[in-house]
């Protein structure tokens, strides 16, 4: 009798524990690649939160084909290096997809992991040559370069009818790739580029770049840099009395650099891909989430990894199966409408180098708040 107990009481816990382990093998492993320390914090927790609500929201609505996600994000600590072992780390552990990384430099060195082992890489980096290598399984939650620059070239002619622009930048790949890209649109525009200012990630001291772009007499100055750094320069045009146009390219009207520069952020000149200013209701509801869930407001990043991680959602549910070569070749020319997606927040298509085409907003920093002063078609939109 006992010994019929003890072979039933045993039998019941290894059923409790395969069900354990099945229920286990069910969730979708996703894993982040995230910038949560070093010079990209900013933009990687704010990524990776992103994520994170859109996992919470998708797994209580039941996941995605019935399965609930699981997501784990990791410290690539702003480094390349760092950045592609973590990458062979959610290749070993089975990733049916990667979000991230943030930083251009990053996912430049991580993908070829990712591709190597055809998984799924969605990056949050800006830089044109991350979809310029070809790699079929990278794709963007944000405008590449080749993309936004037009529009904010356009923007300095036409509206700020400047003639010369100096370009203050940040020396790595984004940096260096924006700064290439500016130079040939103003330049094929007929605005002059006289001074190409380099600065270093992580940079405190911005008195001599912005003394020498203040002494060059150009008409407006383009700053494109990462969060911190565009703050401290925004700070230091402040001091020494600069009255000119400051414009830039997504990042010099976001939330952490308003905060960060305080009021010498104000009258700062932004396109944006996303903003959580965004007038649309789903921008506006997402905000609202972000806010309550984190008790700060989001940037675009945090617009990346959430619309990113729908993407993913929408993707998957129109192939019908957990398949990463499937799901790539899907992610070729789809467009994704609101309609059937709320999640990812913008209509959005994608071509077949993994770039993404939707709406856009041209900003300005007023009594410290981004202020959306227009909102600009997909570029692909006849």
């Amino acid at each position: 009798m006992q010994a019929s107990f003890k072979i039933k009481s045993l039998i019941t816990g290894l059923a409790i524990a395969a069900a354990g382990m099945a229920s286990a093998q069910t969730a979708v492993p996703i894993f982040g690649l995230v910038e949560l320390s070093g010079t990209g914090a900013t933009s990687g927790s704010n990524f990776d939160n992103g994520v994170k609500l859109a996992v919470k929201e998708i797994n209580a609505a039941g996941g995605i084909l019935g399965r609930k996600v699981n997501y784990v994000s990791m410290d690539t600590q702003s480094n390349p290096g760092v950045a592609k072992a973590l990458a062979q780390k959610a290749v070993d552990q089975g990733a049916y997809v990667v979000m991230g990384p943030v930083f251009s430099g990053s996912i430049m060195v991580s993908m070829a992991e990712t591709r190597r082992a055809e998984i799924p890489n969605f990056t949050g980096g800006e830089a044109a040559s991350i979809t310029q290598q070809g790699n079929p399984y990278v794709f963007r939650t944000s405008f590449t370069q080749s993309t936004a620059m037009p529009k904010i070239a356009n923007y300095i002619r036409d509206t700020v009818k400047a003639k010369t622009v100096d370009v203050i930048y940040v020396n790595n790949d984004f940096g260096k790739g924006g700064l290439d890209l500016i130079k040939k649109e103003l330049e094929s525009r007929g605005v002059k580029v006289p001074n190409s200012i380099s600065t270093e990630p992580g940079q405190l001291d911005f008195s001599a770049a912005v003394l020498r772009s203040k002494q060059s007499g150009s008409d407006a100055v383009f700053v494109y840099s990462n969060e911190e750094e565009s703050a401290r320069a925004l700070r230091e045009f402040r001091k020494q009395g600069y009255n000119k146009p400051l414009i830039g390219e997504t990042v010099l009207t976001s939330q952490k650099v308003i905060e960060l520069a305080g009021d010498a952020a104000n009258g700062a000149i932004a396109h944006v891909g996303l903003t959580a200013d965004a007038p649309q209701p789903l921008i506006r509801k997402f905000s609202d989430a972000f806010q309550a869930e984190y008790k700060m407001k989001s940037d675009h990043n945090g617009l990346k990894g959430y619309s990113g991680m729908y993407i993913v959602k929408a993707v998957t549910e129109k192939v019908g199966k957990f398949d990463p070569k499937a799901f790539a070749a899907a992610m070729k020319g789809i467009s994704l409408s609101v309609k059937d997606n709320p999640g990812i927040l913008l209509d959005v298509s994608f071509d077949a180098n993994g770039d993404l085409d939707r709406e856009s907003y041209m900003t300005k920093v007023e009594n410290g708040k981004q202020v959306i002063s227009s909102i600009l078609p997909p570029v692909g939109r006849k």
